[in-house]
């Protein structure tokens, strides 16, 4: 297993939480992009730190005892947060990405008290059997970028959600190249099926918040 010294294959990227404990997050020297943590993932995560989810009541989190996978979860910075928020949380990925997420797992454990967390392979358009039952919310951060994964990923979250369950969808908005392209055909085939909210500046994490990127709630659609 990977210490700290690994600095040729790892480096680190510490992230504090609202309560002062800090996440260390592993991430590779080379690799694709789920190997770092992406601007996307951090504004996810501390928007799920946001009074609208972390109000206590009873001295019990809001997050306690929630179901929540996380799609493309790279690093598992947003379901490792979720974690220690009292979630049960299935931080999911490709094979080659399973070693990251068990390094970040493993070396933020101690952070994690009520809640839990576990990494699953799972590759969109792939089946979801493993992952089931329909979990409370579904979380992605900056899933959106490759066009060969665009109808696949719509197929996971139109398989993974059921009429209860909420997805948060985070991603970077990118003028360049394809990505356009690439955005709009992703939502043409989801909003097919789920409507959209958007969440609005005020209701994110005030510092952790950018116009480039935005933060939507999405539910199936009901007939």
């Amino acid at each position: 297993m990977a210490t700290d010294e690994d600095s040729e294959h790892y480096f680190v990227r510490e992230i504090e939480k609202n309560d002062g404990s800090v996440l260390r997050l592993y991430q590779c020297s080379k690799g694709d992009v789920g190997c770092v943590v992406w601007d996307a993932a951090i504004v996810l995560s501390k928007y799920l730190e946001t009074g609208q989810f972390c109000s206590v009541q009873s001295g019990v989190s809001m997050w306690s005892s929630m179901n929540v996978i996380e799609l493309g979860a790279g690093t598992g910075l947003v379901g490792l947060v979720a974690a220690t928020l009292g979630a049960n949380v299935t931080v999911t990925d490709l094979e080659d990405l399973q070693p990251l997420l068990k390094l970040n797992i493993e070396k933020n454990q101690h952070l994690i008290r009520t809640g839990s967390i576990t990494a699953k392979v799972l590759k969109w358009g792939g089946s979801v059997e493993d992952v089931l039952p329909h979990p409370h919310y579904i979380l992605m951060a900056d899933c959106i970028y490759y066009e060969q994964s665009v109808e696949p990923l719509v197929e996971t979250l139109k398989l993974l959600a059921g009429p209860e369950t909420c997805i948060i969808c985070c991603y970077e908005q990118r003028t360049v190249g394809v990505n356009p392209e690439i955005e709009k055909r992703f939502f043409k085939l989801l909003l097919q099926e789920f409507q959209s909210e958007e969440i609005p500046p005020e209701k994110q994490d005030p510092e952790f918040n950018s116009p480039d990127i935005h933060i939507l709630h999405l539910r199936r659609r009901v007939d």
